[in-house]
């Protein structure tokens, strides 16, 4: 295993104690159910490929899982100055957080390789392929990096849905409006992109991934990038 590679954080104590203090919390604020988690492999690389609908679905979709799930973060959490910012720094490497420049060109492409290794070291990564969050709540098309990393990897991809988060209500509140869901879906079978040119498998890939989404959400789809991404394909 690569230098890189053993310097990955793994989610530490603080994040199972955590998840065991959030998955009762949600389901009792604001009724939040998950479907489908045996379809999450119990070993191996997996790729969470997942719709994002608000802030929320960053801490819903590791609270739901039956495995830690490991997400790139903001390069800057971890290097704000002060108590705080050191505390920052210790909490997101705690929960496994790599951090990232979230830019776009050799940034972007850095951040596809960080998730890549978390893969290669035989951990769970979630992305959103579309980018960053819909604010109109339709599913936009995905960028071809999720591709990338499955294909690169062999990991397995799990299509996630997440319903009802962009209506959630901060914890001061009684309950959310909605009841927001995690599902889980099957894992997708890639193997016959094998041989085919890079390019055009990465692009089928990216397409299977947002078809099995839209089957969990029931999303209208937009015919379109998410124009205000900064990811280029994370």
């Amino acid at each position: 295993m690569s230098d890189a590679e053993t310097q990955i954080p793994k989610p530490g104590a603080v994040y199972y104690f955590g998840r065991a203090v959030l998955r009762p919390l949600f389901a009792a604020v604001y009724g939040a159910r998950t479907s489908g988690r045996e379809n999450l492999p119990a070993t191996g690389p997996v790729l969470l490929v997942a719709n994002h609908l608000s802030g929320w679905d960053t801490v819903l979709i590791p609270t739901a899982a039956s495995r830690p799930v490991q997400f790139l973060t903001k390069a800057s959490l971890f290097t704000r100055p002060g108590v705080v910012g050191r505390f920052l720094g210790w909490f997101f490497t705690s929960i496994g957080g790599v951090p990232v420049l979230r830019t776009a060109g050799q940034a972007a492409q850095a951040a596809l390789e960080s998730g890549a290794r978390i893969l290669r070291a035989g951990s769970v990564f979630a992305v959103f392929p579309e980018g960053t969050r819909s604010r109109d709540g339709r599913l936009y098309k995905g960028r071809s990096g999720a591709g990338w990393m499955a294909l690169e990897t062999g990991a397995a991809v799990v299509p996630v849905g997440v319903i009802g988060t962009a209506e959630m209500t901060p914890f001061g509140t009684l309950r959310g409006r909605t009841r927001p869901e995690v599902r889980f879906g099957t894992p997708l079978d890639l193997s016959d992109l094998t041989g085919m040119p890079r390019g055009a498998a990465r692009r089928i890939a990216t397409e299977r991934m947002m078809d099995a989404i839209a089957a969990l959400t029931g999303q209208e789809r937009a015919d379109e990038v998410n124009g205000s991404s900064r990811d280029a394909g994370a």
